[in-house]
């Protein structure tokens, strides 16, 4: 157990194309912000699930990090939902050709970067960034991942409905993922909730998950994939909790 002042509030958040959706948890409140950095919903929240990597190795193996590997084979089609993190040199390249230039001599066998995972890059840095200016947030903030959380939410079972389809949202999955977070224990109303501006309803949904998780470490209940986790050289820890 994660021990939390009384009104210390709990937060999920994703990243969305305003910067980062944060749905914070206090007992029975909750509230739903958008902000442009990170540090902004971290400074209001005693602890934090985000869906973003953290912790970046110097260099990396097949499929990325062993988070990325633990999880991978628990979510069916969903799996390609979990993108290859690489070095820390590539992640903080300038260009997506010096990114790939970076990863292509850090890792074993040699991979280039995603596309998807370049593009999430400054939001990594932002986290990454915050994490390391701090040496008390990083007992406080752990890595997520929705999918996963809805693994765990629909028994351990991964989901037969994605919650896009060619870029656009849709809706089997999304109310298959509303279904499952309200039998998880969140209020009917705000997982109906519209988003707020600079989010869209798959972020929102993504954030709540993250929520639902950063209840079940504050309980002590939520494990590591890999368990135990290993860490970075800035000793920052390297796992997906759910």
């Amino acid at each position: 157990m994660i021990p939390i002042a009384k009104d210390g509030w709990l937060a999920g958040i994703d990243g969305c194309p305003a910067g980062w959706i944060a749905a914070f948890m206090r007992g029975g409140e909750f509230r739903i912000e958008v902000v442009p950095r990170f540090a902004e919903a971290l400074a209001k929240a005693a602890l934090v699930a985000v869906d973003i990597p953290i912790g970046l190795p110097e260099h990396t193996g097949h499929g990325g990090r062993a988070a990325e590997n633990a999880v991978r084979p628990l979510l069916g089609t969903r799996q390609s939902s979990v993108f290859s993190v690489p070095s820390r040199r590539a992640v903080y390249a300038e260009s997506y050709a010096q990114a790939c230039a970076a990863a292509l001599e850090t890792s074993v066998p040699p991979r280039k970067v995603s596309k998807q995972l370049f593009n999430i890059a400054p939001k990594i840095r932002d986290v990454d960034t915050a994490l390391r200016a701090d040496p008390n947030a990083g007992g406080r903030v752990f890595e997520v991942h929705p999918e996963l959380a809805f693994w765990r939410l629909n028994g351990e079972r991964a989901l037969d409905e994605p919650k896009k389809v060619k870029s656009r949202c849709y809706e089997p999955g999304l109310a298959l993922r509303r279904a499952l977070l309200i039998g998880g224990g969140l209020p009917e109303a705000l997982v109906n909730a519209a988003p707020p501006k600079g989010a869209g309803a798959d972020d929102l949904l993504d954030a709540l998950a993250c929520l639902w998780v950063a209840g079940r470490l504050a309980r002590g209940e939520a494990r590591p994939f890999p368990d135990p986790p290993p860490r970075d050289p800035f000793g920052l820890p390297m796992a997906i909790w759910a």
